[in-house]
């Protein structure tokens, strides 16, 4: 057996990832191009959300003026989103629902992001908590996202 073989079940997620992106694309007239597919692939792969130099430093082969280019239609057709704090640069990842409910951790230092999950009770908590809250000021709910700011492991040690 082929040792570097990538599993069925990866090969087949990986597959229904793109699919679903070249259908949000065809929503918007817009099509599934070789360079929205690495940057989708690029995403997908780090698991984490990237900034742009992080995203072209993936992939020699994006120049980051038509990854930005492509970033913007890929965010505007709801592939990717956009994650903005007062660092130097906008983060990217993929959206809901080509991924799981997540939420963030955010160094104020360093500016590096992290997915965090929450336990599904939390989760609910927070969901009744938010939804109430909107009811109250008679605001429509969409989603929410939860980014908790502070200092990652690296940083805090190099304060001590």
């Amino acid at each position: 057996m082929d040792q570097t073989a990538e599993p069925e079940s990866s090969r087949t997620k990986q597959q229904e990832l793109h699919e679903a992106v070249d259908w949000h694309l065809a929503l918007q007239d817009s099509r599934y191009t070789k360079g929205r597919r690495r940057l989708v692939q690029v995403l997908s792969d780090a698991g984490r959300p990237l900034t742009l130099p992080e995203i072209a430093s993936h992939r020699a082969d994006l120049p980051q003026s038509s990854a930005y280019r492509n970033l913007d239609v890929l965010e505007r057709a709801g592939v990717i989103r956009r994650i903005t704090h007062s660092g130097d640069h906008a983060y990217f990842e993929l959206a809901e629902p080509f991924v799981d409910h997540h939420h963030h951790l955010v160094c104020i230092e360093c500016g590096q992001m992290e997915d965090i999950h929450l336990d599904e009770d939390v989760e609910q908590l927070v969901d009744t908590g938010l939804r109430r809250a909107a009811e109250r000021v008679g605001f429509t709910p969409l989603h929410h996202s939860l980014d908790l700011h502070g200092y990652c492991a690296e940083c805090e040690a190099d304060m001590e």
